[in-house]
């Protein structure tokens, strides 16, 4: 698609069925080139895997915090007696080891035991930074790196099939936990090492791979790309969504506290709309003397005050009903 015919900047959330092999940032950078210059992701695969990658255009970049915190579900495979740099199979191999002596019931059961880890060793190959620094820049110059940890939740952890050396697992998690890590670690405490040797995320919630389109299939067919995108409104299905009068989104629009219904508890939160369900902004509940006021936590469509958080206070007219769920 050439500059002159590409697409009008679109506003949504397209779940990408990411193929193994290229980043995530060049997964992107193929669909920028498609007339999409404001472009974001929500959560990062390695090049290694494939599936659910949550890319977020236009207006919807401003979720991108709220789309990412969603637990994700993974399906991968590993292999005994072997360690790499990289904690997968793409890295050098450091180290080998015999894995005869491990039966299939005791790495069903290591595997299963990844819902007792609390914590896990941030790979030298990652994004994560030290000094400003990614790790893996520092990893690829021979410099050294204190070892990074970050608490994990691991909801259920279970092997699907077992062939030794290898097996395949299921495994769902909190954001931001890192498979390899847990491979990892696996390989320690069976005393063989073990590698990532493929890993399929299924799902990023609130979206799953039953929702994914191909990159293949949409650069074969950019102008089918509008309708393979959720809107906005729809992005957050977990969240309540509350319509208001003209009057009181107009406050909204403003940066205006307005009152929220007293059905709705403090700390609730929701998407805010107009009449007409265009999105106003995120917004949630807070209690202050006794009166319950929608306080912004993003603004989005149509906000002239978009970066504006929290919102301000300002003694609403007589004439202004107190809507808002």
């Amino acid at each position: 698609m050439t500059p002159r015919n590409a697409l009008p900047q679109l506003h949504g959330v397209l779940v990408l069925d990411k193929p193994s092999g290229p980043t995530s940032t060049a997964c992107l950078t193929a669909i920028k080139r498609l007339g999409q210059k404001k472009i974001g992701h929500a959560g990062t695969l390695d090049p290694l895997a494939a599936g659910v990658l949550v890319v977020l255009l236009g207006e919807a970049t401003k979720l991108a915090s709220y789309v990412m915190e969603g637990e994700k579900t993974y399906l991968g495979q590993l292999r005994l007696g072997l360690s790499t740099d990289t904690y997968d199979i793409q890295g050098a191999v450091t180290a080998e080891a015999a894995w005869d002596h491990i039966a299939p019931a005791e790495l069903a059961e290591a595997i299963a035991a990844w819902t007792q880890e609390e914590s896990q060793e941030v790979p030298p190959y990652s994004a994560a930074k030290h000094q400003g620094k990614p790790l893996y820049a520092l990893a690829r110059q021979g410099l050294a790196a204190p070892v990074k940890h970050k608490k994990i939740s691991v909801f259920d952890a279970q092997a699907v099939a077992i062939d030794l050396p290898s097996a395949t697992f299921r495994v769902r998690v909190s954001a931001g936990v890192y498979i390899r890590s847990l491979v990892h670690s696996l390989g320690k405490r069976l005393g063989c090492g073990a590698a990532l040797t493929a890993l399929t995320r299924e799902a990023s919630r609130p979206f799953d791979l039953t929702q994914a389109h191909g990159l293949d299939d949409i650069l074969a067919a950019p102008e089918t790309l509008p309708e393979r995108i959720i809107p906005i409104g729809q992005a957050l299905p977990h969240w309540a969504t509350i319509a208001l009068p003209a009057d009181t989104a107009a406050l909204v629009r403003q940066g205006v506290r307005v009152r929220a219904g007293a059905s709705v508890a403090p700390g609730g939160c929701a998407l805010l709309t107009d009449d007409a369900g265009q999105p106003l902004a995120l917004a949630k509940v807070e209690e202050t003397e006794g009166t319950r006021r929608w306080a912004i936590l993003r603004g989005l469509f149509g906000d002239p005050q978009p970066a504006r958080r929290g919102g301000q206070t300002v003694p609403e007219r007589t004439t202004t009903p107190n809507h808002g769920g």
